[in-house]
């Protein structure tokens, strides 16, 4: 398949941003006095956007006010520190070059908010992007295909024109339902039996093997 745009989730695809997360997550629960998470509640919980995540790391007989209130403090400490830890997989640069070589055109989809996104993606990926989107008002997250179809329009492209890369079960939900092929990746933050389970149809354990992939 001759794609024309690689469509990539951030987290657990390009960047590992495990670290900073969990620190952010730990940090904003201890502002209020509430228990920490370990690294493992956070891994889990991730890909459906901050407020899921933290609706899923505070003590569950948290009231919803606590809730929002503790949201509201982790989304600009998590701005502030998102680049901490983070970096991306190994491969990954090196794989984005190569494909814009190949003229084909690049863009990262997230659910993590949209003021964190650009900035990492500006940071890690200077000039590699066409189109990066993540959680802002009025947009549904994915998995629905909102911010898929958008980044696509914008590049002047059909779905049929592109291909969708994720590490998730969010991932593959989201590709479904915007009628784009998904190419799911084991290095991120689910393991290779979560992602099959999930219905995974093409499944890639490195980024030579993603670049082979596309490229093939």
């Amino acid at each position: 398949m001759n794609w024309k745009a690689v469509l990539f989730d951030m987290d657990g695809t390009v960047l590992d941003t495990l670290d900073d997360l969990t620190d952010a997550v730990n940090r904003s629960l201890a502002e209020f006095s509430l228990p920490t998470v370990d690294a493992c509640v956070v891994r889990r919980n991730l890909g459906s956007g901050a407020a899921f995540l933290i609706a899923h790391c505070v003590p569950s007989d948290c009231s919803e006010e606590l809730c929002e209130r503790v949201l509201a403090f982790y989304k600009p400490w998590y701005d502030a520190h998102c680049r901490i830890h983070t970096r991306p997989y190994d491969g990954i640069p090196e794989l984005m070059t190569t494909l814009k070589a190949r003229g084909i055109r690049l863009a990262i989809i997230s659910n993590k908010p949209d003021s964190a996104v650009q900035e990492l993606a500006t940071a890690f990926f200077p000039g590699m992007l066409d189109v990066v989107v993540g959680e802002s008002p009025g947009i549904r997250r994915k998995p629905c295909p909102d911010t898929v179809l958008d980044a696509a329009a914008r590049m002047g492209l059909s779905v049929r024109d592109c291909v969708y890369v994720g590490d998730s079960e969010v991932d593959i939900q989201t590709a479904r339902s915007a009628g784009m092929p998904c190419i799911s990746v084991s290095w991120g933050f689910r393991d290779e039996e979560q992602l099959l389970s999930s219905g995974a149809s093409c499944l890639v354990h490195t980024p030579q093997e993603l670049s082979e992939r596309i490229l093939q």
